[in-house]
């Protein structure tokens, strides 16, 4: 990736033009990988770079309270990292704010796409409305006729007959269902952060955990999980269960990510890793006393363990 630009006040006209969707794109699924994969083939033809739209905070979190924030997927840190994995040129990040929310599709397309971007081709998903006035396919094209750049509409892209999309992803993740959530996200679900200090209540406890500082305000999973660690210095897979939630045996009142590691003993603080989730062991709960704690959490070890080389075995046998 060659550029990210954030907010309009510092977008200056580019030097050339591009090829460029606009969307959410939380969790950046195989829905949203079709469109990119779309973007990426449109722009190469043209000879013109590709670039993602993105706005922040996203629209739909705009429009709603704060009691009732939807869970996102992936932070912005978490989208750029998986667009750059697959390609794309340029993120142009937008703050969604009142101006912007108020900007009609015609003036979004004549006062961004135009002006600013020079855009030659749009390519957006079936679904895609946008402006205050909420203009989808249809009007695109004529806006397309109108100021001379190609528009791509790409079809729903379905899983065992199912249209892929965040709403369902964060219903699978909601439910425990790790499995289905990986086969429509292309990918296990994870999350990116860094490793701050904590109590060291699991050191004390014989099992020490990484603490992940959490940037998503509402989670769409909680519990204790098998985990997979990655971007860690020696490039390895190391796996571990990870717990998400408050902690309540220790009175905990934050929402914490921590990760016991298995067989790993390096000073990681400070460490930005990524946490993959693969099966859900159970639900978080108070325990007695910290000896309960112990034990249980010995027992979510020996069926983490037994998990990841029952995974290991099979892609042997495959």
């Amino acid at each position: 990736m060659h550029l990210i630009i954030r907010g309009l006040n510092s977008l200056s006209p580019f030097a050339d033009s591009c090829i460029a969707t606009i969307g959410n794109f939380d969790g950046v699924h195989l829905g949203h990988q079709q469109i990119l994969a779309r973007l990426r083939q449109s722009a190469q033809a043209h000879g013109l770079p590709s670039t993602v739209i993105l706005f922040e905070p996203q629209p739909v979190e705009y429009f709603q309270s704060n009691e009732k924030k939807l869970p996102r997927l992936t932070t912005l840190v978490e989208k750029i990292k998986i667009l750059r994995q697959v390609g794309i040129d340029r993120v142009l990040c937008l703050r969604f704010d009142e101006r912007l929310a108020k900007l009609s599709a015609d003036d979004f397309i004549q006062r961004v796409l135009i002006a600013n971007l020079h855009i030659k081709g749009l390519v957006v998903g079936d679904d895609f409305v946008f402006g205050c006035d909420k203009e989808g396919g249809g009007e695109l094209l004529q806006h397309g006729v109108k100021h001379n750049f190609s528009v791509v509409v790409v079809p729903a892209y379905k899983v065992d007959g199912v249209r892929v999309g965040s709403t369902g992803i964060r219903n699978y993740l909601e439910k425990g269902d790790l499995a289905n959530a990986t086969k429509i996200l292309g990918r296990a679900y994870g999350i990116t952060g860094r490793v701050v200090h904590g109590d060291k209540v699991g050191r004390d406890l014989g099992f020490p955990t990484a603490n992940i500082a959490l940037h998503h305000k509402v989670l769409p999973l909680a519990g204790v999980y098998v985990a997979r660690v990655h971007d860690l210095d020696d490039k390895k897979k190391h796996y571990g269960v990870a717990n998400i939630g408050f902690r309540p045996t220790v009175g905990g009142k934050k929402l914490l990510l921590e990760v016991y590691i298995f067989d790993f003993t390096e000073n990681i603080y400070q460490r930005k890793i990524t946490v993959d989730f693969l099966h859900k062991l159970r639900d978080e709960k108070k325990f007695a006393d910290f000896m309960e704690l112990k034990n249980q959490i010995g027992l979510d070890v020996a069926r983490a363990k037994e998990f990841v080389f029952d995974k290991i075995r099979k892609s042997f046998s495959t």
